[in-house]
Parts: structure tokens; C-alpha cells; sequence
């Protein structure tokens, strides 16, 4: 994710719209780009010290989380979320645990920030994209989220995200974190 990646863009379906077609989807720019990994808090670690990230926030079975650890990373113009798996007890849990026997260490999913979740979403779908998870509101002490998540061809699935009413750390269960 490079600065240009926070410049709106204009996605389009290869559609050209009609009076009775919606127009194209407004993205605002890359919001994260998750990865699963064996183990979190040592990717993180490293890639601080390598990369010179800084360590924002942390979700874990602290925080509530009791299957998964995630450290967010964060420098001007990129958020990277490592996450790895504590047991898998649910279907999260289960999911990514599927996800590094089969894969390894890999990019899980890529969050893309929109101005409206549901209209994203409905056209995404409209236009051949995987429902994998419809529209919903997640709520912390810091506010309210927007999420919907899609599977596209390649198997990455995509978030998208809608932030405007939200002023945490990174989503909901997540803590700040001071850093290593």
C-alpha cells in the first residue's frame, strides 16, 4: 500500500451504467491487508523492527478473542493486521486454521474502506462477487463499524469497511497497544 492507495478510485465492473444502472463503486483506498501467520506476536515484533511499523492495537484472549491473536501494525498510508491462531473452537478459529495448513503464512484478507457498506456490498454481489458475510454493525466503547465481507476469484476474501462512525484503534475487541 503505497500513498497513491489512499487516493480515491473509481472501481469498475466493466459495466457501463444506464439510467437504471447504479454508477460506479466509490472505494476510498486500501483499509488493511490482514495475514495469517504461526505466530503473531513474533511477525509483529520482527516487522517492526525491520520495517519500522509501530504496534497500535491488540486483540487476543485479553481482549475477549479466545481463539485468535492479532497485533495491527500501522505507518503513514498502511495498516497490516497479523493474525494467528491460539485454538480453534469456533468457526473462526476453524477457518484459519484451514487456512495455514493448506496455505502457511499468506495473506487472509484485504479490508477496503467505502463510503457506504450496504451499496458496496449489494453491488459486489450483483455483479458476481461471493457473499461471505451480508452487512453488519459492530459496536465498541469507540463507536460503530460497518463490515460485509466478499470472496472474490483467487480465493483472498475482501472486507469492506465503513469507519465513519468509529474512532478506536482498529475495530471492536480491539485494545490500543503501546508497541514493543
Amino acid at each position: 500500500m503505497t500513498d497513491t492507495a489512499a487516493e480515491p478510485v473509481l472501481l469498475r465492473a466493466g459495466v457501463t451504467p444506464d439510467a437504471g444502472e447504479p454508477g460506479p463503486l466509490p472505494a476510498g483506498r486500501a483499509d488493511a491487508v490482514v495475514f495469517a501467520v504461526g505466530d503473531a506476536e513474533r511477525a509483529a515484533r520482527r516487522y517492526c523492527a525491520a520495517l519500522g511499523l509501530r504496534c497500535t492495537a491488540y486483540a487476543g484472549p485479553e481482549t475477549g478473542e479466545p481463539e485468535t491473536t492479532s497485533y495491527v501494525l500501522a505507518a503513514p498510508g498502511t495498516r497490516i493486521v497479523l493474525t494467528s491462531l491460539v485454538q480453534a473452537i469456533g468457526p473462526r478459529g476453524r477457518e484459519l486454521a484451514a487456512y495455514l495448513e493448506r496455505y502457511g503464512d499468506g495473506v487472509l484478507d484485504v479490508a477496503v474502506s467505502v463510503p457506504d457498506v450496504y451499496y458496496a456490498y449489494d453491488y459486489a454481489v450483483d455483479r458476481g462477487a461471493l457473499s461471505l458475510a451480508e452487512p453488519y454493525r459492530a459496536r465498541d466503547a469507540y463507536g460503530t463499524v460497518v463490515l460485509a465481507t466478499i470472496g472474490v476469484p483467487g480465493g483472498t476474501r475482501h472486507t469492506l469497511v465503513d469507519r465513519g462512525g468509529y474512532a478506536g484503534p482498529y475495530l471492536p475487541g480491539y485494545v490500543p497497544h503501546d508497541g514493543f
